[in-house]
């Protein structure tokens, strides 16, 4: 089990998935997080092992659980014996009138979009000092940077403080570990898929590019982040939006 171990939370749809075929493409194992689409996760762990013969584990874990945590980097370990990369991808948004937003669903927000990240990163780090180093690399928004929207707001501030760990966890790791945040602006997934051809429109408008990323696009940044070929860059907030603009 010699090769690169890469550990991408929320790696099942989306984004994850991307990354996560990015990675095998690249020859890396894949440790493919989920909580709660195990079929596909399952589906897409056949996949690469078929298509690229990198080696693919699927652990399922709620990531806001310090436990469910712990028990997942376990088995990581248990197979692979190590963690090279971490790719804190998994998030959820639930939007909603800002003043209708209950405290249950904005504390769920940031359980899972900001102490997921934190949770994951700090057991994941103690593995990579362990054993000389690593990369991780965080997922925010630019909802976290400059284009704001109200009824996100917990998912905004949620993502505001990935980037604020990002930074701490960059100073707190450097040399070893190099960290890193990618901030996507809008992306073609499920989390996006319920909006009217007319938001699309107004918010393609915005985008120099005039139109929404392909998820893959953002993946490619990633593996970029965690190759050699990225070797001096940390604490780095990169931005992957097209050219958004709010005028």
């Amino acid at each position: 089990m010699s090769k690169v171990v890469a550990l991408i939370t929320g790696a099942s749809r989306g984004i994850g998935r991307s990354i996560a075929i990015e990675f095998a493409k690249a020859h890396v194992n894949v440790v493919i997080h989920y909580h709660k689409h195990a079929v596909m996760a399952e589906e897409l762990a056949r996949n690469l092992m078929a298509d690229y013969g990198v080696d693919v584990l699927c652990v399922k874990a709620d990531i806001s659980v310090e436990e469910e945590v712990v028990s997942m980097i376990d088995q990581v370990v248990d197979m692979f014996g190590k963690i090279d990369i971490l790719v804190n991808n998994a998030g959820i948004c639930q939007d909603s009138l800002l003043l209708e937003k209950s405290v249950a669903s904005f504390r769920r927000i940031l359980d899972v979009n900001l102490i997921g990240t934190y949770l994951c990163s700090k057991y994941v780090a103690k593995v990579m000092l362990d054993r000389g180093g690593g990369k991780i690399i965080n997922i925010s928004s630019t909802n976290a940077i400059d284009t704001y929207y109200p009824e996100s707001c917990d998912y905004d501030a949620s993502k505001a403080g990935v980037i604020s760990l990002t930074h701490n966890m960059a100073r707190e790791f450097a040399p070893h570990i190099l960290v890193n945040c990618v901030c996507p602006g809008w992306v073609k997934t499920d989390m996006n898929a319920g909006l009217s051809i007319e938001q699309i429109q107004k918010e393609e408008e915005k985008i120099l590019l005039h139109r929404f990323a392909e998820a893959d696009e953002i993946a490619k940044v990633v593996l970029f982040l965690a190759s050699s070929k990225a070797s001096y860059i940390n604490d780095s907030i990169i931005r992957v939006d097209g050219g958004k603009f709010n005028g």
